[in-house]
């Protein structure tokens, strides 16, 4: 039964039906909440040093392709997954184009596509396209990554932090507490302070700035939950 239940989720027209369907979903809620932004001025502040790598928590994910003006060109890294697969639909659905592969830079690198995916980040934001990805390393919810940091450091582009939410939203238990967010309610998106990396950092200041992103995430996303009435449902643990 499970072989038969992964072979029809592997099925090519099921997950285009589901890219779409969760595509136009999520922007039903995007025009169903009334969303701020804080800074208010975020846009202008960020347009002028554009491409930037754009920095969020995983399972906190789903509204990030609305910052995207018009003018903006914009990617995502997404991994090769078969869910990975569904969420790429429903990106380039929502216009937003696609990396695949592993932000992991552990033992599962090389076989993850981890090395193609780093080179092809570093050309998106060499075209001028706004790179955005996940800061957690792969299943340990709120622990960035220094691959980010790496890719910031590598193209000598700034890193944007930020967090998403809405008021209405239902919370799964899983590893990354994704947060399923709901119409008819309100939103908000909070920047973090800018972070650069020094083209020629050493480990100790690359863990630093790892753990200066992880703090401004953390902060983020709390921030961004008190806003909105909710205090305490960031769903961070520990």
């Amino acid at each position: 039964m499970r072989r038969l239940f992964r072979k029809f989720t592997r099925s090519v027209w099921l997950q285009r039906v589901v890219g779409v369907l969760a595509a136009e979903y999520l922007r039903f809620v995007w025009l169903t909440n009334r969303f701020t932004f804080e800074p208010a001025e975020v846009y202008e502040i960020v347009e002028p040093e554009m491409p930037f790598i754009l920095a969020f928590w995983h399972g906190q994910h789903f509204m990030t392709p609305f910052i995207r003006k018009d003018q903006y060109r914009g990617k995502v890294l997404i991994s090769r997954h078969r869910d990975g697969e569904i969420n790429a639909i429903a990106a380039e659905r929502l216009k937003i184009g696609t990396v695949r592969g592993s932000g992991d830079h552990g033992s599962a690198f090389h076989r993850k596509g981890g090395v193609g995916a780093f080179k092809e980040m570093l050309r998106a934001l060499e075209d001028n396209y706004n790179m955005a990805l996940t800061a957690d390393v792969p299943k340990r919810s709120r622990v960035a990554g220094l691959g980010i940091i790496m890719l910031a450091r590598e193209s000598g582009r700034p890193i944007m932090p930020f967090a998403m939410a809405t008021s209405r939203f239902v919370r799964l238990k899983n590893w990354d507490r994704t947060t399923i967010n709901l119409p008819f309610g309100r939103g908000i998106l909070v920047g973090g302070d800018i972070i650069r990396v020094p083209p020629d950092a050493d480990a100790k200041t690359m863990e630093a700035l790892r753990a200066q992103l992880e703090a401004t995430l953390n902060d983020a996303t709390r921030r961004a939950y008190i806003a909105l009435g909710r205090p305490g449902e960031d769903g961070h643990v520990g």
